[in-house]
């Protein structure tokens, strides 16, 4: 999802880390053991004027698998849960109308199960994990799953996407 994001106009910061758990300053292998009520997730700040909590919702909706419960591809667990972790009361209404709307229209042929839940902590991810697509992209994991997911996105969204400077 970092590197999805990291491309919209309007998007000042991306950083990957851990949200939603238990667990004061997780560590991954914490993370990965599924024990720190932890979600692996993506921090998002923007330009509101140039990129809407709207826009942001429906690149989300269409660039990772909100129907599987703790699952994303062959990654399990509950740290690999989709959820949107809202800071007011504004952007809860906007998530969960956002969701509504998404459940209701053909995108997903299953239910989405995303949880909507009140932001109270960011741990940020280690050095390594920040900026991994763009750092690592003979990885398999980045060329078999996010080079796809870029590809499909740029096609779809190629209208949100920052120009490139030459």
């Amino acid at each position: 999802m970092e590197t999805v994001f990291q491309n919209l106009k309007g998007i000042h910061k991306v950083e990957s880390g851990y949200s939603g758990g238990h667990t004061v300053n997780p560590t991954y292998e914490e993370v990965c053991t599924g024990n720190t009520g932890h979600a692996e997730v993506t921090q998002i700040t923007y330009d509101p004027e140039v990129m809407s909590i709207e826009q942001l919702l429906e690149v989300f909706w269409h660039t990772h698998d909100p129907t599987t419960l703790n699952k994303q591809g062959a990654d399990v667990g509950t740290q690999y849960r989709s959820v949107i972790f809202y800071h007011n009361d504004s952007q809860k209404e906007v998530a969960i109308n956002s969701l509504k709307k998404t459940d209701e229209s053909d995108l997903w042929e299953d239910p989405i199960v995303t949880e909507i839940t009140p932001f109270t902590e960011f741990y940020k991810a280690e050095d390594y994990h920040q900026n991994y697509y763009n750092d690592n992209p003979g990885q398999p994991f980045c060329s078999m799953v996010i080079a796809p997911k870029l590809q499909k996105f740029y096609k779809q969204y190629g209208h949100l996407i920052k120009e490139i400077a030459g």
